[in-house]
């Protein structure tokens, strides 16, 4: 990079529930881009092209979510004009909610960043807050995949793809979301592919030991239907098909248990579980064999059997629709690792 260009400015926002591990990879990453690229075989850097730097409500330390601190570099009402904000990981439920309006500072300040020409991305549970800014409304985004059915309920306006890891979308791409935790991998190389250079990335993701998550977050997802719909009678069928998933004709076992006509049941079931009873079934049937293949030797033949599906040809296509790679992929992906240990 010639010294005489003026290097990007990124602003890592930084709130009392914000984990501080994104917070500093990030920072630790993007500050010594030149200097490690070039240790790998890429192009090289005289000054580092990026300059991150960690926003808060006023410098100095801070203490995040886990306890742990950071220190911020700048206070919000400092940074007047950057390059970048990247809203990274925040502290959220079990379930994925996340409690709105606790930073409209925060919110207006990223807006004032947007207006005046700044690319917005968030990391992770980080698209919570961003989402808050109505930037995000009429375009394509993705967050935890945990978070989808809280982010779908309050702003509903957003197109969300959580099966994807990272999305780039607005005018000009100046909105730019990746999925779950360690997602902030894909946003560091995007950022470093965009206002560096290709090869910079790549080079970075070999000396970082960093990669892509080319396949999405579909095969991260884990479902978890909802059990507080307040219908008993589509309770007592969640009940029932999640010990008897194996079950053949399983969704005609479910309508004859629950005594209603077949079209009450799939009414009820879709409104109270947001999945048809065959989708439902599929999920639950998808995700046995999934635990099954991460922890199993058995063929695909005996895993597609032990969950219900008769026909190995049918189970491999439920299989990839709903994960995104065939289950030999995911078993090499995800199939617990056998540690060596030594005497």
């Amino acid at each position: 990079m010639r010294s005489d260009v003026r290097p990007i400015r990124i602003s890592l926002v930084a709130t009392p529930d914000a984990m501080v591990s994104p917070i500093s990879g990030l920072f630790e990453v993007l500050s010594s881009v030149g200097r490690t690229a070039a240790a790998a075989g890429g192009p090289e850097a005289g000054a580092e092209p990026l300059r991150p730097e960690i926003v808060a409500d006023r410098p100095g330390p801070l203490r995040g979510a886990s306890g742990l601190s950071i220190d911020a570099h700048r206070a919000f009402a400092e940074v007047v004009a950057t390059d970048v904000v990247v809203v990274p990981s925040v502290a959220m439920g079990y379930d994925g909610s996340w409690v709105p309006g606790r930073y409209p500072h925060v919110v207006r300040w990223i807006r004032a960043m947007h207006s005046g020409g700044a690319t917005i991305c968030s990391s992770c549970s980080g698209g919570m807050l961003t989402a808050e800014t109505g930037l995000l409304d009429g375009h394509e985004a993705t967050v935890h995949w945990l978070s989808e059915a809280d982010v779908r309920r309050r702003h509903p306006d957003i197109r969300l793809r959580p099966d994807e890891a990272l999305v780039v979308s607005g005018e000009g791409g100046r909105l730019v979301t990746s999925g779950a935790s360690t997602a902030w991998h894909d946003l560091a190389l995007y950022l470093v592919a965009r206002f560096v250079g290709p090869a910079s990335a790549q080079a970075l993701a070999r000396y970082q030991l960093m990669q892509w998550h080319r396949e999405g977050q579909a095969a991260f997802h884990v479902f978890h239907p909802p059990t507080d719909h307040g219908d008993a009678v589509v309770l007592a069928s969640q009940r029932w098909i999640d010990e008897h998933h194996g079950t053949s004709g399983p969704v005609e076992a479910m309508i004859r248990r629950s005594g209603l006509p077949a079209s009450t049941f799939s009414r009820r079931f879709r409104a109270a579980t947001g999945h048809s009873p065959i989708g439902y079934v599929q999920q639950i049937r998808i995700e046995r064999a999934k635990r099954q293949l991460e922890t199993t030797g058995d063929a695909v033949e005996r895993v597609s059997w032990a969950v219900g599906y008769e026909d190995a040809a049918a189970f491999r296509r439920v299989f990839r629709r709903l994960v995104g790679m065939t289950p030999g992929e995911y078993r090499r992906r995800f199939r617990l690792p056998e540690f060596r240990t030594s005497d």
